[in-house]
């Protein structure tokens, strides 16, 4: 059978063998390729490194020079350090020298002076005895003399404490007196009103002192030319020269914020013509204007009291302190806490005293701000003084022309365990009649001789009189409660909040408005500052003379402290007198004040506990 062979397919059979081989190749081309480039890659890593490394052995080199460069430099420092030190041990030697050469001259000196001590020693043991002598007498003396002046410290203290217990016996108002130091203003010219002269103001004498202090007495001593002498003798409780300090001043007042905490309402007023320090005593000099300015910038009583009070009630269970703010302009009451409704800031705002159908004072709408602290009290009272009317008048350049009463009212419902105890043991003594005391209008008389009827039927005292705001808790500051109710046989005690009040009165100058020298609407306001004060000065003789009928209502001021003046309120007043002949007259007035302030006899105070309606025995 013939072989046929396919050409074509042995060209196909080759073709494709070809192309196997051609793809091997490329294929071989490429690995190739590869290997190409992993070696240049490398090579480029091995030129690199080696750069690095040239690089760093350059960079090493240059350290190391820097290294031989500061080795060199530390070398020549250390070598000029070396130099100056020995240049030092070299001084040091030379002044050591010297040290040495000093101290054997000090130690021969010091030889010669122990010499010389010896030599005066036997001098003076040869005068030991007479000198001894005179010591002893002098020692002697001065333990005498201190024993003195301690016996003699002791016996004031008593009579101040026996006296102080007479008044609270009595029930008199306490009256301390301060005499301010001289001040420019006792020396400047005061033009007279025409139609009224002033002698003393002329003479060249009237800036002289005719006051002088004798522990608590003031004497008063003038000898005018022309004139007759004049001598008297006004005794205080307790007097403030013009050295006496603020702190000096209140370390007197301290004791009664402790009986305002103890349930009695307290109050304290100055008293004195413009210029005497009044506002000073008890705003101080840097909270508002004051004559007595020129004694530095210290706080007065107001501020005292307030950091004072805060302090004790710190450690007593104390609900709130409020502070209400009054002044008595022209006869009228004015609420300088009340705000405008536009800016919210303070504006005088009329308020009225009003006497309830049970005999308590209250001003209906007086604002009251919650304070917790001094400096609180303060910020409100230095935005309150701007408010308050002050003008100039011949006296003093910046006169309160009103007056300013600042009213703190404590709030507690804490039983105070000694108060209590006092007062369950007055439930258990046998009942007594009532008391016999003044009244002050008829009205007051009636209900008071209704209440006696009552409490002789019911076997129960009770007095005519109204106790002090701090038995009611829903009164005003200028409020008074009626008598407390009898007792259930019940012991259990309600802790129903129980109210005192602290007042502060800085009342206007009660100089004469010849003195005062104003004209126009200022008149007005001089007369009607003379008119409270003498209505004041008529309400304390009416109580000194124990009328049946006290003028209260005869002035807004005497109105609105009517608690303080004539209730079981401790009341204090601040006497502040001028030293000159010039203001003799307003001195005398004032110092006259006093007197009959201390003449009034209240009654013994009652205790707290029976005012405090708080503290209740069911």
């Amino acid at each position: 059978m013939p072989l046929f062979i396919n050409r074509d397919q042995i060209f196909a059979h080759q073709v494709h063998l070809l192309e196997h081989k051609l793809r091997s190749k490329e294929e071989r081309i490429l690995e190739l390729e590869t290997e190409n480039a992993l070696l240049h890659l490398r090579l480029a890593d091995c030129l690199g490194q080696l750069r690095r490394d040239h690089e760093g052995q350059r960079e090493a080199e240059k350290r190391c020079q820097l290294q031989r460069s500061a080795q060199k430099n530390a070398h020549l420092a250390l070598s000029k350090l070396l130099a100056q030190v020995q240049g030092l041990k070299q001084d040091l030697r030379g002044v050591f020298g010297m040290y040495v050469s000093f101290a054997r001259e000090l130690e021969m000196q010091g030889k010669e002076l122990l010499e010389k001590v010896a030599l005066i020693i036997s001098t003076l043991h040869q005068q030991r005895d007479p000198l001894r002598r005179l010591q002893e007498e002098v020692c002697a003396l001065e333990r005498s003399l201190e024993e003195e002046k301690g016996r003699c410290r002791e016996e004031r203290q008593r009579r101040r404490l026996l006296h102080n217990a007479l008044v609270e016996l009595r029930g008199n108002i306490r009256v301390h007196c301060r005499v301010r130091p001289l001040l420019p203003l006792d020396h400047s010219p005061i033009r007279a009103s025409p139609s009224f002269t002033h002698t003393c103001h002329t003479h060249p004498l009237s800036h002289t002192p005719c006051l002088s202090l004798l522990q608590d007495t003031v004497l008063v001593h003038s000898a005018r030319p022309g004139s007759q002498v004049l001598s008297r003798t006004f005794e205080f409780e307790r007097v403030h020269g013009p050295e006496d300090s603020q702190d000096a001043v209140f370390e007197e007042v301290k004791p009664l914020l402790t009986s305002l905490l103890d349930g009695y309402n307290v109050c304290i007023m100055a008293y004195g013509q413009t210029g005497s320090g009044k506002t000073h005593t008890m705003i101080g000099s840097h909270h508002g204007n004051s004559a007595a300015s020129a004694s530095g910038d210290q706080e007065g009583i107001i501020p005292k009291a307030a950091s004072e009070l805060f302090r004790l009630i710190a450690e007593r269970a104390v609900d709130s302190v409020e502070v209400s703010v009054v002044e008595v302009y022209n006869n009228e009451v004015l609420d300088l806490l009340a705000k405008d409704e536009e800016g919210g800031a303070y504006a005088g705002v009329k308020r009225e005293v009003i006497t309830t159908a049970t005999g308590n004072i209250e001003v209906p709408g007086l604002a009251h701000e919650p304070v917790s602290s001094c400096a609180e009290v303060m910020r409100v009272l230095g935005g309150v003084l701007r408010v308050r009317a002050q003008s100039p008048t011949q006296v003093h350049r910046d006169s309160s022309r009103s007056h300013l009463i600042v009213t703190l009212t404590v709030t507690s419902r804490s039983a105070n365990a000694l108060a209590l105890a006092r007062r369950l043991q007055s439930r258990q003594q046998p009942p007594r009649a009532p008391a016999q005391r003044d009244f002050w209008s008829p009205r007051c008389a009636r209900r008071a001789t209704a209440i006696a009827t009552r409490g002789r039927s019911a076997h129960t005292s009770t007095e005519d009189r109204p106790s002090s705001p701090a038995s009611s808790a829903h009164s005003s500051p200028f409020s008074s409660p009626g008598p407390s109710p009898c007792p259930s046989p019940r012991t259990s005690i309600s802790q129903e909040p129980i109210r005192t009040r602290l007042q502060l009165v800085d009342l206007a100058g009660s100089e004469c408005v010849g003195v005062s020298g104003v004209s126009g609407a200022a008149l007005w306001e001089s007369s009607c500052i003379n008119r409270s004060l003498s209505a004041l000065s008529d309400v304390l003789g009416a109580l000194a003379d124990h009328r049946p009928h006290v003028p209260y209502r005869n002035s807004r001021l005497t109105h609105l402290l009517q608690d303080s003046i004539g209730g079981d309120a401790k009341l204090l007043v601040m006497l502040c007198v001028s030293p000159t002949q010039r203001f003799l007259t307003e001195s005398l007035q004032s110092l006259g004040f006093g007197t009959r302030a201390r003449q009034v006899q209240r009654g013994p105070p009652r205790t707290p506990q029976r005012k405090n309606q708080g503290l209740r025995v069911k």
